[in-house]
């Protein structure tokens, strides 16, 4: 089939760089001369790019965080590669498994289910703040974890560090770079439901002094566990090269490439599960829970991806107090997919009595995506330590520069909807007279922002220290769009027949954002911090989407002001066993503000005047018992709240949706002296409510589960090691994710192993 793409709109680079560059480099001697001969403190943070690393990091990637975590007011979890690569886990999904609460816990609306990373975090969709590298990374994909060195959750109102972002926090992965070391690593690894994956990573040292090559490749060809048909097929090439890396000038060079040939996942019917009755004529039906290996697409279904990435980064080192960095990136994620639907109604359903084999499902939800986000973005970051008289300052300011571009292409099936119905309990994935084509519904939306910031972390003797930030982003959004007129959402068609594609939309908004944080830590000698934390983050309209809308139920209408979130947090942070565990406890509110509800007075209005707010408790446990002990744990409860506006759940409780009000998850391993470690862990996701919005006899809520995961490993020389990686042991039916309507729902997956050779020389 043949795509035609047409583009109206040019793409010029934002000439910016230069001027950036002089900005902060005139302000370099300025604060140099304010040091008044204090000791430099600033230390650049070095994540570490082998096995010296463990469970434990002490510091986040980002220049903006000024101090180590024991000293950062916030809760940030910083899962290492370590950790996830001993766990066997290879996409952003499973790595989150190890922070609790988060999760890809929603699977989308009736026939739009969600693709690619769709992360909840404390009550909220951050899919919207997923970062690489500090920079924000577009598009519905699922990221692969070849080329991650580790994780940054950080959770809690994060607009001042990265702009307009999700109200609960975001996520940043620190991909791996060259350094100054001869190291070659990989893994090779097959599994029960034809899993096979080969990952390498190949560093070099140069001839030229300070210079290094750093290659990371990835195969992988492996169908879904638990899941017919199902299949992840991926490929990726990530090289990076580095200049001057033991010299005050430092240059890097990162690429990356990445094709993904999958087949989606639609997920399974509800019926029959807990919560779950029969509309008219489903009543057979009660009783008889269909396979949850069963799959109900069809051979044509697909998920083609392509990422591409170009990043340039230049650090130098006026002293060793005063730093100046820049990283320019130019990001692409392209995605063509094709899911072919259900929803389990009594209309789509149909059945001779009795009957089980007699019953079919209409596949008459086509779920089309030929969609591809673009980024180009220039940040310039002035990192200084200084005193004024007594007061030690560790500062951090910046420009940014970021264009974002986001251009689908509508489709829509031209043989109809009701395509070749599948077997309710015996469904076969060939169908015929599938057929589909462009329809001219194309859609283009642009976020351009310029921002400032600046933070400082103030040091009052030896015990207290005051953490403060600002931030200025000026946003513009533009939009345009056509649609299919007559439709749902559609424009009017005048005297146009029905089904002709008109212009919909074509609007933009723009305004400028002030975020801000403010932190305070009480420090207890080396082992104890105490802190308190108030932040804020703002999501305007089309900010997380790149979509406006001109429905006055949306909260992407221009009219609208943005949605506001503020979060308070106190907490502790321990330091102990000569600071190889870090013990962390924290208590937390996040309020938010400005959502779109129905006016309760004047029916078929709305106002903006929702609130609502997740409070809860989260602990945590990361590093090393003794040297041969290692464990991982987290702890968090959450209590949900709509403070104001009408209900969201299905079963008519006021708390929000896909939000455990408990979840646990622990790892942990044991090294013996001859070379054998043994470990596992556990991960409770308490029950989830669903959305609502009208689905009659559909489960309105989730439960509970337990899942318990095992390794053994074995090192048979020093450059080679045996691993196997049992997974749900108890082999635990659950619920992974549930869509809004609680027609369909995403198993989790079953007991499965997988046995992997890492080498290392």
């Amino acid at each position: 089939m043949a795509h035609i793409r047409s583009r109206k709109h040019a793409k010029t680079a934002p000439q910016r760089f230069t001027q950036s560059l002089l900005t902060l480099a005139m302000a370099a001697p300025i604060v140099g001369h304010a040091q008044t001969g204090a000791e430099p403190v600033l230390r650049p943070v070095k994540v570490q790019s082998s096995a010296e690393a463990g469970y434990k990091a002490d510091a986040v990637a980002s220049p903006k965080f000024t101090q180590p975590l024991q000293d950062t007011p916030q809760t940030i979890q910083v899962i290492t590669k370590e950790l996830f690569s001993e766990q066997g886990a290879t996409t952003l999904a499973e790595a989150l498994r190890n922070s609790p609460g988060v999760g890809t816990f929603y699977a989308g609306e009736n026939g739009n289910t969600s693709t690619g990373d769709t992360i909840y975090m404390r009550g909220f969709d951050s899919s919207s703040s997923l970062f690489v590298d500090g920079v924000r990374d577009l598009g519905s994909v699922s990221r692969d974890m070849f080329n991650i060195e580790q994780v940054e959750v950080v959770k809690g109102a994060a607009g001042t560090d990265n702009g307009r972002s999700a109200p609960t926090g975001s996520i940043n992965l620190v991909t791996k770079e060259a350094f100054l070391r001869n190291e070659t690593s990989g893994t090779l690894s097959v599994g029960t439901d034809d899993q096979r994956r080969v990952t390498g990573d190949w560093n070099q040292t140069l001839g030229l002094p300070g210079s290094a090559v750093r290659l990371n490749l990835l195969y992988q060809d492996s169908d879904q566990p638990g899941r017919d048909h199902v299949n992840n097929t991926r490929w990726g090439i990530a090289p990076s090269l580095a200049f001057g890396l033991d010299s005050a000038t430092r240059f890097y060079l990162n690429l990356l490439y990445v094709e993904q040939d999958n087949v989606p996942d639609g997920g399974v019917p509800t019926i029959a599960l807990p919560g779950w009755s029969p509309q008219p004529g489903l009543e057979p039906l009660a009783g008889h829970r269909v396979d949850s290996e069963n799959f109900y697409g069809t051979h044509r279904d697909h998920d083609d991806i392509k990422s591409q990435m170009v990043t340039f980064r230049f650090e130098h080192d006026f002293t060793d107090s005063l730093k100046l960095s820049n990283t320019v990136r130019w990001g692409r994620n392209q995605q063509d997919y094709l899911l072919t639907a259900f929803m389990g109604t009594s209309a789509n359903i149909t059945g001779n009595g009795g009957d089980l084999a007699s019953y079919t499902i209409a596949r008459s939800l086509p779920t089309f995506k030929d969609q591809e986000n673009t980024i180009l973005t220039d940040q310039v970051n002035l990192r200084a330590d200084f005193n004024t008289g007594s007061v030690r300052h560790n500062l951090s300011t910046g420009l940014e520069f970021t264009r974002e571009e986001q251009e689908r292409w509508g489709q829509a099936a031209t043989n109809g909807t009701l395509w070749n119905p599948a077997s309710l309990y015996d469904p076969q994935r060939h169908a015929s007279g599938l057929t589909w084509a462009h329809n001219g519904a194309d859609s283009y939306g642009k976020t351009t922002t310029s921002s400032v910031y600046l933070f400082d972390t103030l040091g009052f003797g030896d015990h207290l220290l005051v953490t403060a930030g600002v931030r200025l982003e000026h946003y513009k959004t533009e939009f345009e769009s056509a649609a299919v007129c007559g439709g749902r959402s559609g424009p009017d068609c005048g005297s146009n027949p029905a089904g002709t594609v008109l212009p919909n939309l074509d609007d933009d908004v723009s305004d400028t954002l002030f975020n801000w944080k403010l932190g305070a830590v009480y420090k207890i000698g080396s082992l104890v911090s105490l802190y308190a934390n108030y932040a804020i983050s703002q999501q305007p309209p089309g900010g997380g989407t790149f979509e406006l809308s001109a429905s006055a139920n949306s909260a992407n209408n221009p009219i609208y002001d943005p949605q506001e979130a503020e979060t308070y947090e106190i907490g502790s942070k321990w330091s102990v066993l000569g600071n190889r565990l870090a013990l962390n406890a924290a208590l937390f509110q996040t309020d938010v503000s400005n959502e779109v509800i129905v006016d309760p007075v004047t029916p078929g209005e709305y106002q903006q005047n929702g609130e609502k707010q997740v409070r809860g408790l989260e602990l945590s446990a990361v590093g090393q018992i003794s040297d041969n002990w290692s464990v991982s744990a987290g702890y968090t409860y959450m209590d949900t709240e709509v403070d104001a506006g009408p209900v969201i759940t299905a079963d008519g409780s006021t708390g929000l949706t896909y939000t455990p009000r408990d979840a646990f998850t622990a790892w942990t391993t044991y090294r013996f002296p001859f070379g054998l470690t043994v470990g596992g862990g556990a991960r409770y996701a308490d029950g989830m409510h669903r959305g609502t919005d009208g689905a009659v006899g559909t489960p309105a809520l989730t439960r509970s589960y337990t899942v318990y995961d095992t390794v053994v490993s074995y090192a048979l020389n020093d450059n080679v090691t045996l691993r196997l990686n049992g997974y749900n042991l108890s082999d635990k039916e659950y619920v992974a994710a549930i869509n809004k309507s609680g027609y369909r729902y995403t198993p989790g997956g079953p007991r499965t192993f997988l046995l992997s050779t890492d080498f290392r020389f």
